[in-house]
């Protein structure tokens, strides 16, 4: 089956100040099927947003491809971009900060119809306030006036204005209250069974991720680490980043998830700065597991040991092993 969207070999270099570059994507591939949701996960600075960014062209890529569809996005402009833009839509961290302070609710949630030239406005903002569950009366309101959870529904509202076949999902839930999260979620959960939407979820939080992601694609140094079916990747991480961050999700007391076996993993150093690349594998000098090969030799994104296709991917040339947690903590 053709994939909803397919991004292949994608690269975003900055500049950095003279011959320096910062490789903000570097050979990003995946492909998202009508209705999937692909959970993209990491420590901030990692590429995620660029990523997001780049899909939407809200970033031109240096290289690659983006297809939606079997059109490649990475070389659109003009009209035929704006009409590829309406088909993608993204739903920002700041809900507050991604809403016009001077404008109703109702000229926030129709813009897109107006830049589109799509008729029955009013129409069509009372049908979207009502799938995210505000009330008719919030269309008269101005954002201020509203929760946070309840702005980022307008959000949504107004991501959705345009009946968009993919929602990209930057950071969406990490501004908000635990207690706000979990709703949002949920609504996101339901606005995928009502309207098939495929997603992009990206987030910091892999307990996040795992609650909305049929796949989930971690991220580090601007390239995918490990990508794998959500309830896979959990059972059994491979890759150490993964099992870093996965050590991270607090356990109850008493789990089976607390025991010995997933202790917390702390990492060495600081995130990396994306304009200075180690040499060899780009977790090496973070790595608990790390062995002389790490520093000299790149890993591929391949199918792990005893997979075949895509379905599980891992960059790590000990993926599978019973790498010892050397830097892991007992705490």
């Amino acid at each position: 089956m053709t994939p909803l969207l397919s991004v292949v070999d994608l690269v975003k270099h900055y500049p950095a100040g003279g011959a320096r570059k910062v490789l903000a994507l570097d050979g990003i591939s995946f492909d998202l099927a009508e209705g999937e949701v692909l959970g993209v996960v990491g420590e901030s600075g990692c590429g995620k947003s660029t990523l997001g960014r780049t899909i939407m062209r809200l970033a031109r890529p240096t290289s690659g491809e983006i297809r939606f569809r079997g059109t490649d996005l990475a070389g659109l402009k003009g009209k035929t971009l704006k009409a590829a833009r309406a088909e993608i839509q993204m739903v920002f961290q700041d809900p507050f900060g991604s809403l016009n302070p001077r404008h109703s609710v109702a000229t926030i949630v129709g813009e897109p119809l107006v830049v589109h030239g799509r008729p029955d406005r009013a129409a069509r903002v009372r049908e979207l306030l009502d799938l995210v569950g505000l009330p008719q009366t919030a269309a008269a309101r101005l954002p201020h006036e509203f929760s946070g959870g309840q702005r980022q529904r307008i959000a949504i509202a107004r991501a959705l204005a345009l009946s968009p076949r993919i929602l990209v999902a930057d950071e969406a839930v990490s501004a908000l209250d635990v207690s706000i999260q979990s709703q949002i979620i949920n609504l996101f959960a339901e606005l995928r069974r009502e309207l098939g939407l495929s997603m992009i979820f990206i987030s910091h939080d892999l307990s996040v991720v795992r609650h909305v992601s049929d796949r989930i694609a971690v991220m580090y140094f601007g390239k995918f680490v490990e990508t794998a079916p959500a309830e896979d990747l959990f059972r059994a991480p491979l890759h150490p980043y993964t099992r870093a961050l996965m050590s991270a999700i607090p356990k109850l007391p008493g789990s089976a998830a607390a025991s010995g076996s997933s202790r917390r993993i702390v990492l060495k150093g600081d995130v990396p700065n994306l304009a200075f690349r180690p040499d060899g594998c780009l977790f090496h000098p973070r790595c608990y597991a790390m062995r002389d090969r790490c520093r000299h030799e790149a890993p591929e994104l391949d199918p792990a040991p005893g997979e075949t296709g895509d379905a599980r991917l891992c960059a790590c040339h000990y993926a599978g092993e019973d790498l010892s947690d050397t830097g892991a903590s007992g705490s």
